[in-house]
């Protein structure tokens, strides 16, 4: 039976040939009854099991942390740490393989990603993980196509043009370089003039207006082909010391394509975007530039790129795409006296594929808005949707008269959410929560939180009944059923953001909430509540783990829904998941579980009815 060892199974699947034998040859078979204790806490454990049959429930008391099934193995950290910490049961009849202490030694020795992988420390599975996906990063980019990159137009001009009028050119056109015609030359020539060798032109002693660009322009033009790859076209730069180099499709110009836009695309794209985004002046530019954002997105997470990274970048640049569509519809005077705001996960800079629109607006007190203030509020809401930002179902935006209003009217709106206790008025309250200013006098929603925060750590009822709402979704003990496949093809089916990152989120909402802590940013509030000694380090660090991860799956899975036509639907197909991320997903709600139950004593929820 050793022989039929899964290797295509974290943490085995990184095993050479030398080390997959060595395995073979260090391996058991166990038998365990169902109800059978195969570990307890405290002894020195001399093996690691890996099920073959069966399913394996780990104890903490009474209390059921996370479950195994086949192809999971335990307790790798019990085993490298001398002692097993927790209780390890088969929750039903367990054929597992049992392998040697020295064996699993050996090969951490030989294999760093298997022993950072086999280790319960959720940080070290997630470091492997990075750096196995990172491996290809810069590769794969280099290789895509250089039409795939942003081509800025060319500017033709003729060689006896004037270097004056070419300034004005370049800042009409808002460009750095022209393609200059030398129709004198036989056969015609074309060369370039950049903005760099306007200092020759000035040194150059003649007037500029009198001063022909063909007299300085460089007739030695670089070019490559639109299907060249990128890492070629960026050696050609490098070879060539320029800055930028000519793209021909058999004899056409198709564009210019500059070492700034290579290797924007190499990184990340987002400078082009928010370029794209101030120069556009009317909102047909703005949505054009809200189009690329979501392949930007795609080519990010797909390159290697950190979750959290393009996470804050998504956040930069909606922030810039709704200020610049909110300036070119409301008047300067709207603007200056009043905030719009932004909440949910876009507030909280954890938004990666658009979602539904929550935002407000907050005006200043005794100010007086425009008479078409309903009128301008319903076209910014249009035009979000028109970007594919879906409007919220339940109408929290600026087109709802309840989420524009003035600062005072704001503040006893917020009070009232404390003071009830229904369902309705605790969600409203922990989605403003969330609100962050992206245009205008940013003080005003400021003032607002405030005013909010004082008026809820006063009140432990209220904060209970907040906190309650970590359950509202989640399934407490089935979830591991649908991770292991069990209950039929629906539970094959998971929904990531109600089983751990709403709880996740809505926990440190709530401790934040207690604590009077303004930030908005689920990692910031979870830094802010170490330094109140209100969570641990390690507590910290594995929610923070935790919470990227599942925005991390939960993209993978929105974009392959995006990819296949279908509509993103934040669940998890878990029976398509490698064995890495399955492991890694027990692990993470395993995470919520135990936070879960420290929220429960925390704001004494079992008391909360």
């Amino acid at each position: 039976m050793p022989n039929a060892f899964n290797f295509n199974a974290s943490p085995f699947d990184c095993l050479t040939q030398d080390e997959q034998r060595l395995v073979r040859d260090s391996v058991d078979v166990a038998y365990f009854p169902e109800g059978a204790t195969i570990l307890e806490v405290g002894i020195a454990p001399t093996h690691l099991f890996v099920i073959i049959k069966g399913y394996v429930s780990q104890m903490e008391g009474s209390e059921v942390l996370t479950s195994y099934g086949p192809d999971d193995s335990f307790d790798g950290r019990g085993l490298v740490a001398g002692k097993v910490s927790s209780r390890f049961i088969a929750a039903e009849e367990v054929v597992a393989y049992q392998l040697a202490k020295q064996a699993v030694s050996d090969l951490i020795a030989s294999n760093a990603t298997f022993g950072a992988l086999l280790f319960s420390d959720l940080s070290n599975k997630l470091s492997a993980l990075s750096a196995r996906q990172n491996q290809h990063e810069l590769q794969s980019l280099t290789m895509s196509r250089v039409d795939e990159a942003f081509l800025r137009p060319a500017h033709f001009v003729d060689a006896k043009a004037d270097i004056l009028s070419i300034v004005k050119l370049f800042q009409a056109e808002r460009t750095s370089n022209v393609l200059v015609r030398d129709s004198s030359a036989s056969p015609e020539r074309l060369g370039i003039f950049t903005a760099t060798a306007i200092q020759r032109a000035i040194l150059d002693g003649r007037p500029l207006d009198q001063l022909p660009v063909g007299d300085l322009a460089n007739f030695k033009l670089i070019e490559v082909k639109p299907s060249d790859q990128l890492g070629d076209a960026m050696a050609i730069m490098l070879r060539h010391r320029v800055h930028r180099v000519v793209v021909v499709d058999e004899a056409r110009i198709v564009g210019i394509l500059e070492a700034l836009d290579l290797f924007s695309f190499l990184s990340n794209q987002s400078h082009l975007i928010t370029e794209k985004i101030e120069d556009a002046r009317d909102l047909d530019g703005l949505s054009q530039a809200a189009a690329q954002i979501t392949r930007m997105i795609a080519l990010l997470y797909r390159s290697g790129s950190r979750v959290n990274l393009i996470a804050s970048l998504v956040q930069q640049l909606n922030a810039r795409l709704f200020e610049r569509a909110w300036n070119l519809l409301a008047p300067p005077e709207l603007v200056a006296n009043s905030c719009l705001f932004v909440m949910g996960s876009e507030g909280r800079g954890e938004q990666l594929l658009k979602t539904d629109q929550d935002n407000g607006l907050v005006l200043r007190d005794g100010y007086t808005p425009p008479d078409d203030l309903a009128d301008i509020c319903n076209r910014f809401s249009a035009a979000l949707a028109s970007f594919g930002y879906p409007e919220c179902p339940g109408h929290i935006m600026v087109s709802n008269p309840d989420w524009r209003n003035t600062a005072s009217a704001f503040a006893q709106m917020a009070r009232q959410w404390l003071i009830l206790p229904d369902g309705d008025s605790l969600m409203k309250l922990a989605i403003f929560m969330d609100a962050h200013a992206v245009c205008g006098d940013a003080h005003l929603l400021e003032d607002v939180q405030k005013a909010l925060s004082q008026l809820a750590t006063d009140n432990d009822a209220m904060l209970s009944r907040f906190a309650s709402a970590i359950d509202a979704f989640g399934t407490n003990t089935g979830w591991w059923n649908r991770l292991l496949g069990l209950g039929g093809d629906s539970a094959q089916q998971l929904n990531i953001k109600k089983e751990g990152i709403f709880p996740l989120v809505h926990g440190v909402r709530s401790m934040a909430l207690s604590k009077r802590i303004t930030e908005t940013g689920t990692v910031a509030r979870i830094n802010a509540l170490v330094t109140e000694d209100m969570l641990s380090p390690e507590m910290a660090a594995d929610l923070t783990d935790s919470l990227y991860f599942f925005m991390g799956l939960k993209l993978k899975a929105g974009l392959a829904e995006l990819d296949t036509g279908r509509p993103v639907t934040g669940s998890i197909d878990v029976e398509k998941l490698s064995s890495l991320d399955r492991d890694l997903l027990k692990d993470t709600l395993g995470v919520v579980k135990r936070f879960k139950v420290l929220l429960r004593l925390r704001f004494h929820l079992e008391a909360v009815g």
